[in-house]
This record gives C-alpha cells, sequence and structure tokens, in this order.
C-alpha cells in the first residue's frame, strides 16, 4: 500500500541520535553511525522525529510501505515502560489518531497494562507542533486589531504554485514564511510583511521539499534578492522552514542576508 512514511537522508545524517526519543514506536535505531528505519511496520508516517533533527536529513513521504501496525508496535512500547507508553498514547490522541490509539489501549487492557491518564499528567509526546493546546489570553476588541489593511503585494503565495520566473521577485525582498506564522501572530502584515514578497510552505506536512529546495533555489539565481527573512513557529518540527531556505541557498551558489524570526504559541516575536 501507498501511505505516508518517513525517509532518511544518509548522506546528511551524522548519527546524532536526537531523533530516536521521539520515536517511541521504536521504528529508529542508530546502526553503522546512521540513523536507520528498521522496520515499516513500526513507522506511523506523522513525523514526530522530522523537527528533531538540526541537519534536515529526515522528512515524510508518500510511498508504497507496509501497512503501520500498532499491536506490534505496543508489543515493543510496552518493554520501554510507563513513560514511553504514555508518550506513544499521547502522540497519537494529539494527531487525531483515535483508531490507533483505541487499538493501543485495547491492548493494554487485554495484557492487563494500566492505561496512564494523559489529561493528568504533563508527560511530552515528542512532537508538541501538533499538541492540542488552548491559548489563555483575553479576547481583544475589535477596534484593537487596528484596521486590519493586507501588505500582501503578490498572488499566489504557496510555493508550490509560485513561478520563479515572475517579475514580482526582481530586486525584492522576500518573507518566507511557515504556515502558521500568520494565524498565530497577529500583527504579521505590519512586522513581516511589509515590503516584503511573500512565500509559504510547512516544512512537516507539505510532501515534496526537495522540490521546494530546487524551486527557491531558482528564485535565488534567477532574481537580485535583496534579503531574506524566515519567520517560523517555536514548534521543533518548524525548523525545517530555515534548513530548507539555507539548503536553496547554498544549492544556488548564493549569499543573501539572511534574517530568522520565531513566533511563540502565545503570539510573542521570540526573536
Amino acid at each position: 500500500m501507498k501511505r505516508s512514511i518517513i525517509e532518511i537522508d544518509e548522506e546528511k545524517c551524522n548519527g546524532c541520535g536526537k531523533c530516536i526519543p521521539n520515536c517511541p514506536e521504536g521504528a529508529l535505531q542508530i546502526i553503522d553511525g546512521k540513523a536507520r528505519l528498521i522496520s515499516d511496520l513500526f513507522c506511523d508516517g506523522l513525523g514526530a522525529c522530522v523537527g528533531e533533527c538540526p541537519l534536515g536529513a529526515i522528512r515524510t513521504v508518500e510511498r508504497e510501505a507496509e501497512p503501520y501496525d500498532e499491536r506490534k508496535v505496543m508489543a515493543n512500547i510496552v518493554k520501554q515502560g510507563a513513560n514511553t507508553i504514555a508518550a506513544h498514547l499521547k502522540h497519537l490522541k494529539s494527531h487525531g489518531e483515535l483508531k490507533l490509539y483505541n487499538i493501543a489501549v485495547e491492548y493494554l487492557k487485554e495484557h492487563s497494562i494500566p492505561v496512564p491518564d494523559l489529561d493528568g499528567g504533563k508527560l511530552p509526546c515528542g512532537c508538541p507542533g501538533t499538541l492540542a493546546k488552548l491559548l489563555k489570553r483575553d479576547v481583544p476588541k475589535v477596534e484593537d486589531l487596528g484596521g486590519g489593511a493586507s501588505a500582501l503585494r503578490q498572488w499566489p503565495v504557496q510555493l508550490k504554485l509560485l513561478n520563479p520566473m515572475a517579475e514580482y521577485f526582481d530586486d525584492a525582498e522576500l518573507l518566507i514564511s511557515a504556515d502558521c506564522v500568520a494565524h498565530a501572530y497577529g500583527a504579521f502584515h505590519r512586522d513581516l510583511l511589509a515590503g516584503r514578497i511573500l512565500v509559504v510552505f510547512c516544512p512537516k506536512l507539505d510532501s515534496d521539499l526537495e522540490s521546494y529546495v530546487e524551486k527557491l533555489a531558482q528564485i535565488f539565481t534567477n532574481h537580485n534578492i535583496r534579503s531574506i527573512t524566515v519567520a517560523r513557529m517555536t514548534v521543533p518540527c518548524c525548523g525545517g522552514t530555515v534548513a530548507i531556505v539555507e539548503k536553496a541557498l547554498e544549492r544556488a551558489g548564493k549569499k543573501i542576508p539572511l534574517t530568522v524570526r520565531t513566533v511563540g504559541l502565545n503570539g510573542e516575536m521570540e526573536d
């Protein structure tokens, strides 16, 4: 069957192992100095490990793979103790994988293993970018949000749809933004987009990231780009935004001034 599953670029991977703790399913191991996917059966394709790789060596792809087997995963997970069990269940629940979650709970009950209370603790699922979270803030009055004027200067904005030869890239200052930033940062148009050409993509959910590297490299090569601002969320999975831009710059052989702005989950600008 064809499904989402992770892919590891062995040339990039240095065997640091930072991806391993974020795969409670046990699909990854360090073998011969490289991270390896040891079994399709253990990889759920949800990509908790993707944002933990500092070198951008892991991504999710669509390919022919054996179906993910939750019961076999649980047989491996229970050996690792209560914290790993809880992390796995929280991971499934936060992604809305309730069918797999119910299979996991059924397995625990069949083997007389306590089912963790996910609401009572603060155990991480290893994938903070996908955790359901209610942001606690006062609801602002409409008049306090400003006039709502748009600073958008071009269309389309999604990288997949952009023409790398478009004239609006000439002598442009670029804002390359992860999808979620505009929804989290209230002053997105005023503080980030004003005066810039916008490029938007998601480093976690979009599938063909290599084509994004190539398209950005074409933009950098064929136009005089004055500056690049990369806007990302603070969650680990969003780190791929910067990695993709840096790889495109390397491929294009360009040195363009690059600034990274990071937005927190409560809508504050962290840097």
